[in-house]
C-alpha cells in the first residue's frame, strides 16, 4: 500500500477521533457508528490490509491492544463478555484497507443476533456522546 489508509491517518492525527488508548504499535478508537455503546476498533499502527502481512511483533502486540481495550470497556459497561471481529480482507467484507478488531461489549441488554450485522449501523455519528465516553475510557 503506498498511500496511508483512512486508519493510518488517524493514527497520525491528520483525521481526529475518539481515543480509548494506545500503546507503541497499536491504537484504539471508538466506531462512528457503532453498533452499541462502547463499539472500539483496535488497530495496529503498522498499515497492512491482512493479518499474514502484519509483522510478528505487530500481530502480538495486537492481542495486547484488544485486552487492555476490553479492561476499560469492561470497567464501564460492567461486562466480561465482548464480542470480536476481524474482517481479514475485502472478500470478508473489510471496507478499510487496514487490519482491525471490532470490540462490542456485550450485556444482557445489548446482546443480538445475528452476531454480526453492520447493516444496522446509524447514519449519523453521535459525535458528542463519542467524546465524552472517550474521555471516560481514558481515564481507566
Amino acid at each position: 500500500m503506498s498511500e496511508p489508509s483512512l486508519f493510518t491517518k488517524i493514527i497520525q492525527g491528520e483525521i481526529p477521533s475518539s481515543m480509548v488508548a494506545q500503546g507503541e504499535s497499536w491504537y484504539a478508537f471508538l466506531d462512528i457508528n457503532p453498533q452499541r455503546p462502547g463499539h472500539t476498533l483496535v488497530v495496529p499502527k503498522e498499515q497492512a490490509q491482512r493479518i499474514a502481512e502484519l509483522s510478528s511483533e505487530s500481530r502480538r502486540d495486537l492481542m495486547d491492544g484488544v485486552v487492555e481495550v476490553q479492561r476499560r470497556l469492561s470497567i464501564e459497561f460492567e461486562t466480561t463478555d465482548f464480542s470480536i471481529n476481524v474482517n481479514d480482507g475485502p472478500l470478508a467484507g473489510q471496507e478499510v484497507p487496514h487490519v482491525h478488531f471490532h470490540i462490542i461489549p456485550r450485556t444482557k441488554s445489548s446482546t443480538s443476533h445475528p452476531l454480526w450485522n453492520m447493516s444496522n449501523k446509524p447514519s449519523d455519528p453521535d459525535f458528542e456522546a463519542l467524546t465524552s465516553l472517550s474521555k471516560k475510557l481514558q481515564s481507566y
